[in-house]
């Protein structure tokens, strides 16, 4: 009976602790796909302090075709074989840390943008040093090449149009800009969210 009791206590204990902190937060997992001058891929933790501000930490990378590849490099058979993963490819990769203001355009807030900004951490891989093949074949690539890895620090900005249907999932589509000395990314994202998307006072206003 002792540890009925007790186990009854440590559930309502977490369940009001649980509903205090879904009433004004939202914490929550967003992934995306995007395209641009680079393909790539945008993975975040977020929390929303009372639908007004964000923050979010997380980690994106891109690809695209290398600029600097001899216009007759060909990857060879291996390369279609292998769809592409066997390619060279010019790639960022960032840490990133952004902050950012909510704006609702409904009352429930099932339609608003997030906008962001905040820097990263930038790695920048690039093949370079390349040199034919003499022997090449056809199933082969026909040049060698060195990778050269170099970091830097970006400005990210990320307007971003959320469109949480529930509490815990929903869609987004956000244009990214990233700005460095060394390159720029600019393109356009789409994804999805998961999570505690929007706190519990929504519901209350909603329905005054």
């Amino acid at each position: 009976m002792k540890k009925t009791l007790i186990l009854l206590f440590i559930l309502f204990c977490f369940n009001t602790v649980h509903a205090q902190f879904a009433q004004n937060h939202a914490i929550y997992h967003s992934a995306e796909v995007s395209a641009g001058n680079y393909l790539g891929v945008d993975i975040n933790a977020n929390y929303v302090l009372r639908e007004s501000y964000s923050f979010k930490i997380g980690y994106s990378g891109f690809i695209r075709r290398p600029v600097a590849a001899p216009e007759n490099y060909s990857s060879g058979i291996i390369g279609l074989l292998t769809l592409g993963l066997a390619n060279p490819y010019d790639q960022l990769q960032n840490i990133q840390l952004m902050a950012g203001k909510v704006y609702k355009f409904n009352k429930k807030g099932t339609i608003r943008a997030n906008l962001s900004l905040g820097v990263a951490f930038t790695i920048i891989n690039e093949p370079t040093n390349w040199e034919p093949v003499e022997t090449s074949s056809f199933l082969a690539q026909n040049y060698t090449y060195d990778y050269q890895s170099y970091n830097t620090l970006s400005l990210i900005i990320n307007p971003k149009l959320e469109f949480p249907f529930t509490r815990y999932y929903g869609l987004s589509l956000s244009p990214l800009l990233q700005i460095n000395k060394d390159r720029m990314y600019f393109g356009i994202g789409i994804g999805q969210m998961i999570g505690l998307l929007r706190g519990r006072y929504e519901q209350e206003e909603s329905s005054d």
